[in-house]
C-alpha cells in the first residue's frame, strides 16, 4: 500500500525534493519548484543541502525525492528507485584533484587528500583511478581554501570549483571525467542522480518522474529565468560561470540518461564493487530506472 504524503490547503500532496546548493540541480528544479507549469494532484517545494547530507538522508528514507550519489544508491535501493531523468554525468570533465603549482601526483598520493564526502561519486572515482589513497572529509566549499593555506597538498573538488579552481592558480593532477572517459571508450561519467521514494506507489513514482522530467526540459527551453534562480545558489559566481556550469551537467542527458549513460552506471557501481566500496550482493543487472524508454 502506498504511503500517504501530507496535502496543503488545495488537497494537493506535498512532495519534498532534496537536492544540493548548485546552480545545476537549481536549474533542473526551477519550473517544477516555482509553478511554471501545472502539477495536478502535487505540490513541490525544495530542500537544499549539500549532497553528502542528501545522501544520509535518503539513507534515512527521509525526502520523497532526492539528489543523490550514485555511488551512494546501493545502500538505499530498498527503499528508493533512480529515475532516468536527472543525472549529473562528466562528458569527458568531472571532478579534479588540485594542488599548488609543484606539487607532484607522487607527492599528492603520499600525502592526505581532501576529499568532500565517502558516499560521493567523485571519491569512489579517486578511489577507483588512484587506490586506497590517505583522505580526510572536508566541506566541498573549503578544500580550495584549505589547500591555498597549506593544510592540504591536494584535494578533490566538486561542483563549481571545477571551474573557479583556475582563479587560484591551481594545478589539475587528474581529471576524473577525462579519465573515466579514456578508461570506458567514451562512456560519460556518472555523479549524481534522482531518486524517488518506492513506497509512494509506483503511480506516484511514475508522476512524480515526469514532472521532473517537464521541468528541466523547461528550463533548457527557457534558460535565461532559470538561470537567474540557479545563479542564488551559485556561492557568488558571475552569470558567465554559472551559466557554464549549468550547461556542463544539463542538457539531453538529463532528459533521458540514454543507453550508454545507463551502461556508465552500471560499470561504475560494478567497479565499485571491485574495490569494496559497493556491497558485493547488490545486484546491479537488474537495476531499472523509473520512466525509462522501453527498447
Amino acid at each position: 500500500m502506498a504511503s500517504e504524503l501530507p496535502l496543503n490547503a488545495a488537497g494537493d500532496k506535498i512532495v519534498r525534493i532534496g537536492h544540493s546548493p548548485d546552480p545545476d540541480d537549481a536549474f533542473m528544479f526551477h519550473a517544477m519548484t516555482t509553478g511554471q507549469f501545472p502539477t495536478p494532484g502535487y505540490d513541490f517545494v525544495h530542500e537544499l543541502q549539500d549532497i553528502e547530507t542528501l545522501n544520509h538522508r535518503a539513507m534515512n528514507c527521509d525526502l520523497e525525492v532526492s539528489a543523490v550519489s550514485i555511488h551512494a544508491f546501493p545502500d538505499i535501493a530498498a527503499d528508493y528507485a533512480l529515475m532516468n531523468c536527472g543525472a549529473s554525468m562528466g562528458e569527458g570533465y568531472g571532478p579534479m584533484v588540485v594542488c599548488k603549482k609543484g606539487v607532484s601526483q607522487e607527492e599528492a598520493k603520499s600525502n592526505v587528500i581532501a576529499v568532500p564526502g565517502l558516499k560521493t561519486s567523485a571519491y569512489m572515482g579517486l578511489r577507483i583511478c588512484w587506490g586506497d589513497v590517505k583522505i580526510e572529509v572536508v566541506p566541498f566549499d573549503e578544500i580550495i581554501p584549505r589547500i591555498l593555506d597549506d593544510t592540504y597538498r591536494s584535494g578533490l573538488i566538486i561542483h563549481e570549483g571545477q571551474l573557479t579552481y583556475v582563479d587560484h592558480d591551481l594545478d589539475v593532477l587528474v581529471d576524473l571525467g577525462i579519465w573515466w572517459n579514456e578508461r570506458t571508450g567514451g562512456l560519460p561519467m556518472p555523479l549524481g542522480g534522482n531518486v524517488v521514494r518506492r513506497d509512494l506507489g509506483q503511480k506516484a513514482m511514475e508522476d512524480i518522474t515526469l514532472y521532473t522530467r517537464m521541468s528541466i526540459e523547461h528550463s533548457i527551453a527557457n534558460p535565461d529565468e532559470a538561470l537567474e534562480f540557479a545563479k542564488a545558489w551559485g556561492r557568488g559566481i558571475d552569470d558567465e560561470t554559472n551559466r557554464e556550469f549549468v550547461t556542463m551537467y544539463v542538457n539531453d542527458r538529463t532528459i533521458d540518461y540514454k543507453p550508454e549513460g545507463r551502461e556508465s552506471i552500471r560499470k561504475f557501481l560494478k567497479e565499485g564493487q571491485k574495490i569494496g566500496l559497493i556491497d558485493s550482493s547488490f545486484d546491479i543487472d537488474a537495476l531499472a530506472f523509473i520512466g525509462e524508454p522501453l527498447e
